[in-house]
């Protein structure tokens, strides 16, 4: 029976240096039925996020031995669950170097408890979508394959390619270009976005769903200036075109 309940809890790793924060942090999460593990340095959390791959790894910008920014760069590429990123009040480059090397959502260092658990919570939302919301999961022909111009989707393995080249995406990235994905030619809105993305509603500050754009632009090989995949409409949201050229 106990073995049962454990799977069934989300593995937290808590990487942080302050023992007191960790300790705090961790008895509440554990209150909520999440299985916590500590790591207090960056250079141990490398190899244990990718070789333990917890469901989600809340990260510290400020480690000993490897910055959370170099952890997060590091493990991006293998480590296929949810990074939250603890940032420094008001460092807006802390938050934007944090998207731009991958990590799924951000927190203002200390975070209220709560606002730490809604946000975790809402991270995690996204691996129940399929079961939870079938219109998220809904395509043309039902298939598990999407096939947009140069550009192919598969769902269930959460891959993509451009040309026959794969293109390394995050979770976020994945998310938010399936997305706009299954609304292909039509327009998206921040709005819109943001709930489906990060599960709460948009506040018309937030700019974290602009650098993600930007992030996938850039991998998607897409002209930032003049995009032909992913274009914006000024005052509404975000368009993923049916058929785009190399120019």
């Amino acid at each position: 029976m106990n073995n049962t309940q454990s799977t069934l809890r989300k593995q937290v790793m808590l990487v942080e240096d302050d023992f007191e924060l960790a300790s705090l942090i961790e008895d509440f999460l554990t209150k909520y039925e999440f299985d916590v593990s500590i790591v207090d340095n960056g250079i141990d959390a490398i190899q244990r996020i990718i070789d333990e791959q917890p469901d989600l790894v809340i990260l510290d910008i400020m480690l000993p031995g490897q910055t959370g920014m170099e952890v997060c760069r590091q493990v991006r590429s293998s480590y296929k669950g949810f990074i939250l990123m603890q940032t420094a009040l008001d460092d807006d480059i802390d938050q934007m170097m944090g998207l731009e090397l991958g990590a799924d959502d951000y927190v203002v260092k200390q975070v209220q408890p709560r606002l730490l658990l809604s946000r975790i919570r809402a991270l995690l939302r996204r691996n129940d979508r399929d079961t939870d919301n079938p219109n998220l999961t809904s395509t043309n022909n039902n298939s598990d394959n999407m096939n947009i111009g140069r550009l192919a989707i598969n769902i269930s393995h959460r891959a993509v390619s451009l040309d026959n080249k794969t293109i390394d995406l995050s979770t976020a990235e994945f998310e938010l270009l399936y997305l706009l994905a299954k609304k292909t030619g039509q327009v998206v809105s921040r709005d819109d976005i943001v709930q489906q993305i990060r599960g709460y509603e948009y506040d018309g500050l937030d700019r974290s769903i602009d650098r993600r754009i930007s992030r996938l632009r850039k991998k998607l090989l897409d002209d930032p200036i003049r995009p032909n995949l992913i274009k914006t409409v000024r005052g509404k949201g975000y368009q993923l075109c049916a058929y785009f050229n190399e120019n």
